[in-house]
């Protein structure tokens, strides 16, 4: 007796047939689609993310691979262009007028020939090589881009604490384009400094010779700081430094230093900042949101560790046993 195939069709008001195959009803149709269009839904925009968060990685690294090679190409970062405010009649300072071609030079001049560079752009013209007009910082504000290093960061202008004071002019950024794509804001500082000697504190600004706000996709989105927008900072005018911190966290409780390291290294690939990236992201305060004071892993001594206070711009030293909460950056 031979074998035969029953297949029972749903909707077929359980008769048995004996086809190979049965159809499906439109209803199980839309039903299907219409579940996998949800399970789409809610899997995609975090698919899409983690590409997309990948994508910025590996270009961030690639650009600050090329960068730290330029920079440390460069004999020196300093004295570049010209940067002078004239003094009006009646004594006035700042005077309306003022000659600044201190970033612009630096590029045209000194990172061209290291650098491979598409074109440059003046504080007027930012747009022209791709930079927005507005930015979402990393805790969700919403600013207009800096033009000019008082927009940025008001205490690189003029700062002080204690003894310690330090003022220059307000200069105009200038941008770039890379052969890559990336659009590459530029601050610069003619006057910075080398690092200093000693265990003293000493102000942050003088030694920030470069400040690079870099855009990984040009004007498209989401132009927010820490995702296609970030920083690269030159310290020091001479045996320069190149950091590129990418913050991970802000904690929300405030932690002495061994308990800030734990903090940051629970959180998976994180840690607390070195002396210079801290540094760095005091310079950028107004775009990461939300930084205070860092500690830092730079050790002082047995019972000391480098602490950044942005509000004033300085470097300083405390006790570890001081709590300050976490600023915690990725590996």
């Amino acid at each position: 007796m031979k074998k035969l195939n029953v297949l029972i069709c749903a909707g077929g008001g359980g008769t048995a047939l004996s086809r190979s195959s049965c159809a499906f009803t439109m209803a199980e149709i839309l039903l299907s689609l219409t579940i996998i269009g949800v399970v789409a839904a809610i899997t995609l925009p975090s698919l899409t993310g983690n590409i997309n968060e990948r994508t910025w990685n590996t270009q961030r690294k690639a650009l600050y691979a090329r960068f730290s090679q330029a920079i440390a190409l460069m004999p020196s970062l300093n004295g570049y262009g010209t940067l002078t405010e004239a003094v009006s009649a009646s004594g006035e300072t700042p005077a309306k007028e003022a000659v600044d071609t201190a970033a612009e030079t630096f590029v045209t001049e000194g990172l061209a020939k290291v650098l491979k560079i598409n074109n440059i752009c003046d504080s007027q013209h930012l747009a022209d090589c791709g930079i927005t007009n507005k930015l979402t910082t990393s805790n969700g504000s919403v600013i207009s881009f800096p033009t000019d290093w008082k927009e940025l960061n008001t205490s690189m202008v003029s700062a002080s604490y204690d003894v310690w004071s330090h003022s220059m002019i307000n200069a105009k950024a200038a941008a770039f384009e890379t052969q890559n794509g990336e659009s590459v804001a530029v601050f610069y500082n003619p006057t910075c400094s080398s690092r200093p000697l000693g265990t003293n504190g000493y102000m942050v600004s003088p030694l920030v010779c470069v400040n690079f706000v870099y855009d990984l996709n040009g004007s498209k989105g989401p132009n927010t700081y820490g995702k296609d927008i970030g920083s690269i900072v030159a310290l020091y005018s001479s045996d320069s430094q190149v950091v590129a911190p990418v913050v991970s966290n802000i904690g929300s409780t405030a932690l002495d230093y061994n308990a800030a390291t734990l903090y940051c290294r629970s959180l998976g690939d994180s840690r607390l900042t070195t002396r210079e990236e801290a540094m760095a992201l005091s310079v950028n305060r107004s775009l990461v949101g939300g930084i205070g004071t860092m500690v830092t892993t730079t050790i002082v001594n047995s019972n000391g560790t480098v602490h950044i206070d942005p509000n004033c711009a300085m470097v300083g030293y405390l006790p570890k046993s001081r709590t300050i909460k976490p600023v915690c950056v990725k590996r």
